[in-house]
């Protein structure tokens, strides 16, 4: 048996909910945005599973892992809910924070994972589909692989995906690459595939890391990308062609000091994770360090934005 962990939260705390469950031990989320009920799909290569409102909140986010029924269940709810609390020391305002849970028989926690998921054409060129679909790649396409039950960040959360379109424009061949708080590695193999040479790929998750070095096998650009276990930027020396990160804006600023020192004469830095209301704290952050904002996109609640290192 497995029992079925669901939390109401906020767009904003998506990621540090996400964070909490996997080091509860879930091996994966299932993140249910009200917005992507609004959300024009294109299905003209893969069809989207069909949406029920029914499993979606009327206001925020349903984070959902499965933890097994064993006796260490009890404690795991437990550090989740005083996890969650903890959240208020960093001002992330996690909404409800709602602790649901029910349980599951094994075939249907296999059926919950996969019903969700299918191609996903994140650009005309890019596109994101699960290992078990049969997939018929187009000439000059891009086709990214994932295992989405390992990690947060299959490519259809509106944050991802603003990163993925930054990085078709920016990446350039042989461009040298940290993807920061990488989760299931999706960004460090779309910047593989767009023809980056050395992908540094940091997470503090251990499983996060496992995650991004099973998909970059998975897609056949584990030579390029180097996946290891790192918070932030500490301890990094080498600059780089391009910084992206996709990770709330609270993070964003507190690691912005090191981003100048990391990107070469011209480089870029590539951030999402931004819920729209934090606009202007990560642009005032990102300039006080003397970086020039060259691009900013919105998708529903969430924002990109683009840096760059002119000096």
């Amino acid at each position: 048996m497995w029992s079925e962990i669901r939390i109401h939260t906020t767009n904003e705390a998506v990621e540090a909910v996400s964070n909490i469950l996997h080091e509860a031990g879930a091996g994966g989320v299932v993140i249910e945005d009200s917005i992507m009920l609004d959300t024009e799909w294109d299905t003209n290569f893969g069809e989207m599973y069909e949406l029920s409102v029914d499993d979606y909140p009327d206001e925020g986010v349903y984070v959902k892992a499965y933890l097994p029924v064993d006796s260490s269940l009890p404690e795991s709810i437990e550090q989740i809910k005083l996890a969650l609390d903890k959240l208020m020391l960093y001002d992330i305002d996690y909404g409800p924070g709602t602790v649901e849970i029910t349980e599951i028989n094994e075939e249907d926690w296999a059926t919950s994972w996969k019903k969700y998921y299918k191609p996903i054409s994140i650009t005309e060129r890019i596109t994101i589909t699960p290992t078990w679909e049969d997939y018929q790649q187009r000439e000059d396409e891009l086709v990214i692989e994932l295992d989405p039950g390992m990690a947060f960040g299959t490519g259809t959360h509106p944050t991802t995906k603003l990163c993925i379109i930054e990085l078709e424009k920016y990446v350039k061949e042989g461009d040298t690459v940290y993807d920061v708080g990488c989760g299931s590695g999706v960004l460090s193999i779309a910047a593989a595939k767009l023809g980056a040479s050395n992908i540094q790929a940091f997470d503090i998750d251990t499983v996060a890391v496992s995650s991004a070095e099973i998909n970059a096998k998975l897609n056949d650009v584990e030579e390029v990308i180097n996946a290891r276990q790192n918070n932030l930027l500490e301890g990094i020396e080498q600059p780089v062609d391009i910084i992206v990160a996709n990770i709330i804006a609270e993070i964003i600023i507190r690691f912005a000091k090191d981003v100048p020192r990391l990107l070469k004469k011209d480089g870029f830095f590539i951030a999402s994770g931004i819920i729209i209301q934090k606009e202007v704290e990560v642009i005032d952050a990102l300039e006080a360090q003397g970086l020039t904002i060259v691009e900013k996109n919105y998708e529903n609640d969430w924002m990109s934005i683009v840096a760059q290192k002119v000096s």
